[in-house]
């Protein structure tokens, strides 16, 4: 467990990212988490408080593919699989929204595999 200053540490720097994004209709926010074992990405509107798409570890669809996969793999395919649900909803463009985690490992190569099959940031 995380002691309370790193919690608190944690905290601002959410606070930080997501006091400079908004997500509208056309242009969705696309957040980010990350725990141990699995990715979750959501695709959200602000303006409406409405979450659009979604995509993660947990998905039935990815199950087979990413059996036997390390964390970096498993994350690009969870960043294809938003990206292609939010191409059938007619959107393309995003902001990315890393919340807490660093743009690093398992956050950026969600992002990067969502760069790869179309979306844009």
């Amino acid at each position: 467990m995380a002691s309370k200053k790193t919690l608190k540490i944690r905290e601002k720097r959410e606070k930080r990212t997501r006091a400079k994004l908004v997500g509208t209709q056309e242009k969705p926010r696309l957040s980010v988490f990350r725990s141990d074992k699995h990715i979750y990405a959501q695709a959200i509107d602000d303006t409406q408080a409405s979450t659009l798409a979604t995509a993660s570890t947990l998905c039935k669809e990815l199950a087979k593919k990413i059996k036997d996969k390390n964390k970096v793999d498993v994350a690009k395919e969870v960043g294809r699989l938003i990206a292609e649900r939010l191409k059938t909803l007619g959107i393309e463009k995003v902001v990315f929204d890393r919340g807490r985690f660093l743009y690093h490992g398992r956050v950026k190569a969600l992002a990067d595999a969502a760069r790869e099959s179309g979306l844009k940031f």
